[in-house]
């Protein structure tokens, strides 16, 4: 990996960590992807409007369906991503989120493809097992639990962000096929997506739009910073993976778990911040050794 692609997601991962922070704070569902969206496509639309304004005439029916499944993939992503974090810590649903992807394309290409796998990726499958055993609480875990209310919200952390993760792992395939085979723009395959995404959301907000425009009044700051720094992270991703494989670039994605687990833990006063840094940090060496064996 050139270390300019390394760059490129070490600053994503810091940005990403930012925006998932400011969705866990703003509370919000698919009314709130929508706002999100419907900002994102006006913030950025000079942008997409000069960087697309040749390139999209000359797409097909192939680089259209591309855009519709990054599309329908993000809407799936993101309101599983914010439904996890209404109802669990964002130090349990982004870690495990991140990290369950690159874990669960290796067990399938495993047990389905017939590919084989080194000692280090055995390694890499154990640091993930073990970093989730440290986000959802440690060794306390084999102890009786004495709060069941918070057993159950671990629980429903660990079940988002591996669902959360399915479709990290979906979308980046299909994007990183996009824009490395197909050569489409990474700008484009993301900012055109987000007219499905728009598409998608709006039955959500337009079943009830007196509810809707009290929550855009609670919650438009956090949404248009989400709205304007979001495409910024995944756009450097796309970039870095037209510099380097995919089998790399997804693993170091995972710093951006780092990140979460100490802001997040101190901007959210979440609990068992040390074991959470460490859950994460055991995931994303795990993460990294299934991409080098």
């Amino acid at each position: 990996m050139t270390l300019t692609a390394f760059a490129l997601i070490l600053l994503a991962g810091l940005i990403h960590a930012c925006w998932n922070i400011a969705a866990k704070k703003a509370g919000g569902d698919a009314r709130f992807a929508f706002f999100t969206a419907v900002l994102m496509m006006l913030f950025w639309g000079p942008l997409g409007w000069w960087v697309g304004r040749d390139a999209v005439p000359l797409w097909g029916l192939r680089e259209w369906a591309f855009v519709g499944a990054s599309g329908v993939l993000h809407v799936f992503y993101y309101v599983i991503l914010l439904r996890g974090y209404r109802k669990a810590d964002l130090t349990v649903v982004y870690p495990l989120a991140r990290g369950s992807g690159p874990l669960l394309s290796s067990l399938v290409a495993i047990a389905l493809l017939g590919e084989q796998i080194t000692a280090l990726g055995l390694l890499g499958i154990a640091g993930v097992v073990g970093g989730v055993f440290l986000i959802a609480g440690g060794p306390g875990l084999l102890r009786a639990a004495h709060d069941p209310q918070a057993r159950a919200r671990v629980h429903l952390g660990l079940a988002y962000g591996v669902l959360t993760g399915v479709f990290i792992a979906s979308y980046t395939v299909v994007d990183g096929y996009a824009v490395k085979v197909v050569l489409m723009s990474p700008i484009l395959i993301d900012y055109m997506g987000n007219f499905v995404r728009v598409a998608l959301l709006a039955p959500a907000v337009l079943r009830d739009l007196p509810t809707a425009a009290v929550l855009w009044r609670a919650q438009w700051r956090f949404a248009l910073l989400v709205a304007v720094v979001s495409p910024v992270a995944y756009v450097l991703v796309l970039y870095a993976m037209q510099q380097a494989p995919l089998s790399h670039v997804a693993p170091a994605r995972e710093v951006s778990m780092l990140f979460a687990a100490l802001i997040g833990g101190h901007l959210l006063g979440e609990g068992d911040r040390a074991a959470r840094v460490l859950g994460a940090l055991c995931i994303a060496a795990g993460v990294a050794a299934l991409a080098l064996g």
